[in-house]
């Protein structure tokens, strides 16, 4: 006898369900529509984000891009179901790396994977984008929305990010000013940002610690969700008010993996830990897991998100600045000559 044929297949029993991508679009552009600037050409859902350079504001523009994610985050907002602020995370990293070039973020674009897309929960994702991109003053132009079922587990998703950004090539700060008798300024972070999540999470399996367990005004889990701290608008302001000559971003690798980044051959920085207080959760995190401290400052920021490099003379100009931009910032340390590298001590 014939064999029986087989009944059509469809991209939606493959796990791909293209309706769904169509209807989370949908749900997302009046959040990408919030987002817009006057150089902005046409709207989401085009093949690319058209964005018009305003060239008549510059005199020689360079284009400064970055890109990240938000590492292993995700794995705790996935298990706290919560999905609303990891977007301000994904902007920040981007935003927070272009700035500090002197740049003005101009546009953003994101990448969410998942293996089923749900439009509800995919809304909530690019709703903390756009809650970025407008805290960053960039535009939210487009992005792509990836299903691949059996690459990721029920449930799972990735996130990364994209921004582009513009400076004047006589205003591009680089860290080449950075000199001894230099400064150096911390601003406070809002908590872990995006780094250091996979010890955390190693730290509360082997502790037993319950992301539900009180942690001062709200939960430990959502304590280590708060968003990551968006610095554009005051940098940007500092940038306009006084000499800087060097900015650093403090993520993966902490205040030395970072610091570094903006010091020349002859120049090392010194950094006095006790010019600030260490944030509870970080004590927490040093305690339940018998962490170093030189451990924690290689993993985490410790509560210092950025650090600016001034001459002496820019120091309380510098301050007032931020503090005027509802940033909480403080001296933290200073440039010598020596030996390229960054120390840190307990103590001036």
């Amino acid at each position: 006898m014939p064999e029986k044929p087989l009944p059509p297949m469809t991209y939606k029993e493959a796990g791909v369900d293209i309706d769904a991508g169509d209807a989370l679009v949908e749900r997302i552009k009046p959040l990408a529509a919030s987002t817009l600037r006057a150089e902005c050409l046409g709207g989401l859902g085009g093949f690319g984000g058209l964005f018009q350079l305003a060239a008549h504001r510059y005199r020689e523009p360079v284009l400064v891009a970055g890109t990240d994610g938000v590492g292993t985050k995700l794995k705790l907002a996935i298990e706290l179901d919560r999905h609303d602020t990891i977007g301000i995370d994904l902007v920040a990293m981007c935003v927070n790396d272009i700035v500090v070039c002197g740049a003005e973020p101009l546009f953003f674009l994101d990448y969410f994977a998942t293996a089923r897309l749900d439009p509800v929960h995919g809304e909530s994702v690019v709703r903390g984008i756009a809650e970025g991109c407008r805290q960053a003053g960039a535009a939210l132009i487009g992005g792509e929305t990836a299903e691949m079922p059996g690459m990721y587990a029920a449930g799972d998703y990735d996130l990364a990010g994209f921004a582009v950004g513009v400076v004047e090539k006589d205003r591009i700060i680089d860290g080449s000013a950075v000199g001894p008798g230099d400064l150096l300024v911390g601003l406070a972070s809002s908590g872990l940002h995006s780094n250091g999540f996979s010890l955390v999470r190693r730290v509360i399996e082997r502790s037993a610690t319950p992301l539900a367990e009180p942690f001062g005004n709200a939960t430990l889990g959502e304590t280590l969700l708060e968003p990551t701290r968006i610095y554009v608008k005051a940098v940007r302001a500092l940038l306009e008010s006084a000499a800087i000559h060097g900015i650093a971003h403090i993520t993966g690798g902490g205040l030395p993996g970072n610091v570094v980044r903006i010091l020349g051959e002859g120049c090392r920085a010194v950094i006095d830990a006790e010019s600030w207080d260490l944030p509870p959760l970080f004590q927490w995190i040093a305690d339940k897991g018998n962490i170093t401290a030189d451990e924690m400052a290689r993993t985490f920021n410790c509560g210092i998100g950025m650090v600016v490099a001034v001459p002496p003379a820019q120091l309380e100009t510098a301050l007032a600045v931020l503090d005027a931009a509802g940033e909480h910032a403080f001296a933290i340390g200073r440039v010598e000559a020596g030996e390229r590298g960054v120390e840190i001590v307990c103590g001036p």
